[in-house]
Formats: C-alpha cells, structure tokens, sequence
C-alpha cells in the first residue's frame, strides 16, 4: 500500500502543476510523416536497413487498427518496445553516463536503457491519443539492490491504481505489485512533479539533479524535431 500511496501523491501533485500553468513544450499528435522521419533519421544516424525497417514496425502499429481501449494500446505498445529494443546501459551504448534518446535513435540502434523505454512507450500512447494526465514518465528508485530506474506508469483515473510499465519486466502490473520501486519524481509533455522537501516517503534527497534531468526531456523534444515531428508551444 506504500508503493501504491506514493505513486498517487506523485500523480496528485503532477496535476496540480499543470492546472497552475507549470507547463513544458509539447508535440502536435497530428499524423506523423514517416518518410520524413526516416530520410532524416538516415542523415543524422547513417544509414541502417535494420533501423529503417525497426521504424517502418513502429509505424504499422501506430497506423492498424487502433486498440479497443486503453489497456489493450498499453499491452501493444509496451510488447513493443520491450521486444525491439534490447536493453543496453547508456556507458555501453552513447558511451555517456545519461544520455535519453528519441524513440527513432533508439530504433535506429534496436537498443536502449530505462529511460529510452518510458519516453518511446509515452510518445506511441499519446499518438494514440491517450490523454497526458494518464501518463507520468517516472523516476524511481529500486529498493533492492538500491539503484535509479525510470518507467511508464499509467493512472486510469484521478482515483485508480496506477500500472507499471517496465522496460525489465514484459508484464504490466499495478503498483501495489511492485513493492521494489519507490517513485522520486515524475514528468509527462505537460507538466513537472516535484516532491515536497519535508516529505521522507519519497526520499527528496535523490532529486538534486532535477533540473539537468528535464533539461534531457528538453533535448529530446529537440532532437525529434530535427527527426521531422511537429513540435508546438513553446518552454517557458
């Protein structure tokens, strides 16, 4: 019930911000021209039939039928990505200690970390059009062994139990289950979640590189618009 408690907090607050105007920019989820992704995907990463042929999967499921509801477009799009990508420290894989990619570079490469993961699974939802407020890219720490995470966590509404998306585990599974993660802080293309600092549940101390880390969100909302996506708004 913990785990459950702290993940609503997260979720409470993060709607908080956003009724306050505390937002970031955002993409248009108009229909995503996909030759244009790919011609330049092919400029900036070189060449790779097997990239290529990774974003063209993408495609087909983002354009067949759309899914009855929203689990069924969870189950997709998190069976997805867990079977295309490989998981691959960012040491290993950008020789970077963090590094987040567009779900394109990490298609392009068939690889990526956590973070990869949740941001490639967030983007495929809302073009699908599940609405931002159901979907919190969260920080977490796992407990044992003690060591950063990032996931996709949906909230079926303002007083439903979130579920996990996990770039390690294949099934979805409500936080109540995953009593090995404790969230931190979490973000979606709207808005920010910051724990409060009185608040030990959370464990305030492991967010001194908030700030950096949005910057990321902010690179990657850069770097998609370079791919071709539409991007809207401005940061403010």
């Amino acid at each position: 019930m913990a785990t459950r408690c702290a993940f609503d907090r997260l979720a409470r607050r993060c709607c908080q911000l956003l009724l306050t105007g505390v937002v970031l920019a955002g993409f248009a989820y108009a229909d995503w021209d996909f030759s244009l992704i790919v011609r330049r995907a092919s400029a900036l990463y070189g060449p790779s039939v097997e990239g290529r042929h990774r974003v063209d999967e993408w495609k087909a499921m983002l354009g067949g039928s759309k899914p009855a509801g929203d689990l069924e477009m969870l189950e997709r799009v998190n069976r997805f990505f867990n079977g295309e990508l490989r998981y691959v420290e960012d040491i290993d894989l950008w020789h970077m200690d963090d590094y987040w990619a567009t779900p394109v570079q990490a298609l392009w490469r068939g690889a990526g970390d956590c973070e990869d993961f949740a941001i490639a699974k967030y983007f495929s939802l809302r073009q699908w059009g599940m609405p931002a407020d159901k979907l919190l890219i969260t920080y977490v720490k796992v407990l044992n062994p003690e060591r950063a995470h990032m996931v996709l966590t949906y909230y079926p509404d303002a007083d439903g139990e979130p579920l996990v998306l996990d770039s390690l585990v294949d099934t979805i599974e409500p936080a109540d289950a995953r009593k090995d993660l404790l969230p931190v802080y979490a973000f979606n293309g709207e808005g920010v979640w910051l724990p409060d600092a009185t608040d030990s549940t959370i464990g305030s101390n492991s967010i001194a590189g908030d700030i950096k880390q949005l910057s990321r969100w902010q690179d990657v909302l850069n770097k998609m618009k370079a791919e071709g996506f539409p991007v809207e708004g401005n940061t403010p």
